[in-house]
């Protein structure tokens, strides 16, 4: 499989991301060194091998596909974006074709739809900028269909996060704090790169 953290960033640097992102979705992927960064760690924690994962609100799939080349066992991609399932599909089966990788399912619905019980949760929900807490119901699926959930949002939302866990008696054990880069893609972008303070939180059921 993938040997080194650079290594896994470089193969997710060839997956297809956005073209044509989605403001009211806020489409924004999780960048290639967040995503290794983020799956190494939970690598290094044996959290990985052999576990089922949904990836909820997951775009392109750049995080599933980073489960499943440390070795998960199957992710449940969820997307309310036909078009971007189709890019995650496709990045699905680009990976497929180079390496031994567990299960897909790609799931277009509302989050809130989804039903199936799976170890962990990971997510980069929407950041909640257009629709204040477009994050709540990502966070409210995690933490009943998984006792573990890793999930990134603006580090300025951190009071939210921290008492809707508390709300679901999940117990928050690490944080990681990240320059986000987001592209100008949209007319109201003036920067070529606007970097954002995210958070990703881990959070685990007491």
């Amino acid at each position: 499989m993938v040997r080194s953290k650079k290594d896994l960033e470089v193969q997710l640097s060839k997956l297809k991301n956005f073209s044509e992102p989605s403001l009211e979705l806020e489409q924004y992927a999780t960048p290639d060194t967040i995503a290794a960064d983020w799956i190494w760690q939970m690598a290094l924690r044996g959290e990985v091998a052999g576990k089922t994962f949904l990836d909820a609100a997951s775009g392109p799939g750049i995080i599933g596909i980073a489960l499943l080349l440390m070795g998960a066992k199957k992710i449940y991609f969820v997307d309310m974006d036909e078009s971007a399932m189709k890019l995650c599909m496709d990045n699905y089966n680009q990976i497929k074709e180079e390496y031994e990788i567990g299960e897909a399912e790609f799931i277009i619905n509302d989050i809130s739809l989804f039903d199936e019980e799976v170890d962990i949760t990971v997510q980069n929900p929407p950041f909640g900028t257009k629709t204040e807490h477009a994050d709540k119901k990502f966070l409210e699926k995690a933490f009943s269909v998984s006792k573990v959930v890793y999930s990134m949002h603006k580090y300025s939302t951190k009071a939210f996060v921290e008492a809707i866990a508390k709300d679901f008696k999940f117990e928050i054990t690490n944080f990681w704090r990240y320059d986000f880069p987001i592209k100008a893609t949209f007319m109201h972008h003036k920067k070529p790169v606007k970097m954002v303070d995210v958070g990703l939180w881990r959070m685990e059921k007491v």
